[in-house]
């Protein structure tokens, strides 16, 4: 959707995001969750590359919060591997932070990485499920 040259083009921006949010299903939600872990560690990797402290501290501040809503949101008595996520969430959790204490570019690359790895799975299982 294109709202640019709109007078009120950050406010449609938001009512469209909030409008997306609250009808999307709970796979959807998964997903639009790891869209943007994945924009924060493009936006950490932008703020690596220029020397840009606010924009690496934000941009993994915010993946933070968004690992740990994907943890608390996680039923361990779901499903088999639950536990295992469970775990990784904490990982990544305590990485990131690390990352961004020490301003580590190889620890945030090792994160993004993994957080790719587990969007793309997490978008094979919505595809799954929503052609069933």
């Amino acid at each position: 959707m294109v709202f640019e040259g709109h007078p009120n083009a950050q406010s449609l921006r938001e009512r469209y995001l909030a409008d997306s949010i609250t009808t999307a299903s709970p796979n959807q939600l998964v997903t639009m969750l790891y869209d943007a872990l994945i924009l924060d560690m493009q936006r950490a990797e932008s703020g690596f590359a220029s020397n840009d402290l606010v924009a690496i501290n934000d941009s993994l501040v915010h993946a933070q919060q968004i690992i740990r809503a994907l943890r608390s949101s996680l039923r361990l008595d779901a499903w088999e591997g639950a536990e295992r996520l469970a775990s990784l969430y904490d990982y990544l959790y305590m990485e990131l932070i690390q990352a961004n204490v020490a301003k580590d570019r190889v620890r945030a690359r090792t994160c993004a990485s993994m957080i790719s790895a587990l969007a793309d799975a997490w978008h094979k299982a919505a595809e799954t499920v929503q052609s069933t």
